[in-house]
């Protein structure tokens, strides 16, 4: 996946801004993106301070973990079946 060369800070800065009065389209331009891109943001970190954006990255790095976790399991279960289902 492409990292973004725009930090969670100055999302969460660019959505506060909106939601003190500023035009979106101001925003977009000074950051250089779309105007989808920003209501993307808006839907995903709407709300949100930078301890619950820390929080967020958090969990989603312990969720990828727990992921890569069950598929390594799987895969080994899956072949301990295999090896036990054969008749020798």
């Amino acid at each position: 996946m492409k990292k973004s060369i725009i930090s969670e800070a100055q999302i969460v800065k660019a959505l506060k801004e909106y939601e003190g009065g500023r035009d979106h389209g101001q925003i977009c331009r000074e950051l250089g993106i779309h105007k989808s891109t920003f209501y993307n943001w808006r839907k995903k970190y709407a709300g949100m301070d930078s301890q619950e954006l820390k929080r967020l990255k958090e969990l989603e790095e312990e969720n990828r973990r727990l992921k890569h976790m069950y598929a390594e399991l799987a895969l080994d279960n899956k072949m301990l079946k295999d090896v036990l289902g054969k008749k020798f």
